[in-house]
């Protein structure tokens, strides 16, 4: 049997872990690090023929909401939080919002954190009032710094894109938005002195 155990930390507790133990574990980590959007483009894939009720389904939605941001001439971090903003609907059934906002919390502006995790209190805008729901809801945001650029998603993506004629880019024409802008994270923590990542 081939002992494969030199490549993995050999502690049963963290706090007993080596130097070496922890370079074994950061170098699969910066493998695994590698594939993450290929495994967040997997996962949008799983929202396709989720109609939700609405006239397309979620996968289509997503697609039509970052086609039109790129029409528009937004920038890919942009177009990347238009692209994802309902990633977290099969998970997150009752906050999917910030599902999508943590996954890309590393990687984007704090004006697009704060656009994605608050997308569906502001989307409510336009629906709740339908459903016995405050469509006010967003004014517990009112006279924050991002309220605007959050509304304006809404009002000009979000809510827009649920055209079932609309010619929508293919996921493939995203892909190299996605890996530039999940490329490395903004954040100190996953940093390392010398300037790299983990």
């Amino acid at each position: 049997m081939l002992d494969d155990t030199q490549d993995h930390a050999q502690f049963t507790a963290m706090v007993d872990g080596t130097a070496e133990d922890y370079a074994k574990i950061s170098a699969a980590f910066g493998e695994f690090s590698k594939t993450l959007p290929d495994r967040v483009m997997d996962h949008l894939k799983m929202l396709k023929g989720d109609h939700g009720g609405f006239a397309i389904d979620r996968f289509e939605h997503s697609l039509q909401t970052a086609t039109r941001a790129v029409k528009d001439g937004r920038d890919d971090e942009y177009v990347v939080c238009a692209l994802l903003h309902d990633i977290g609907d099969l998970l997150g059934t009752f906050n999917h919002a910030e599902l999508g906002a943590a996954i890309l919390k590393p990687f984007i502006s704090d004006a697009n954190y704060f656009m994605l995790q608050n997308h569906g209190i502001f989307q409510g805008y336009y629906f709740f009032h339908h459903i016995g729901l405050d469509r006010d809801a967003r004014e517990q945001f009112r006279g924050h710094e991002h309220f605007e650029y959050t509304a304006q998603f809404c009002h000009l993506y979000d809510q827009a894109a649920f055209d079932p004629n609309y010619t929508s880019m293919a996921l493939e024409d995203f892909e190299p938005m996605i890996r530039k802008v999940m490329e490395r994270p903004r954040d100190s923590i996953y940093m390392r002195e010398d300037g790299t990542s983990l």
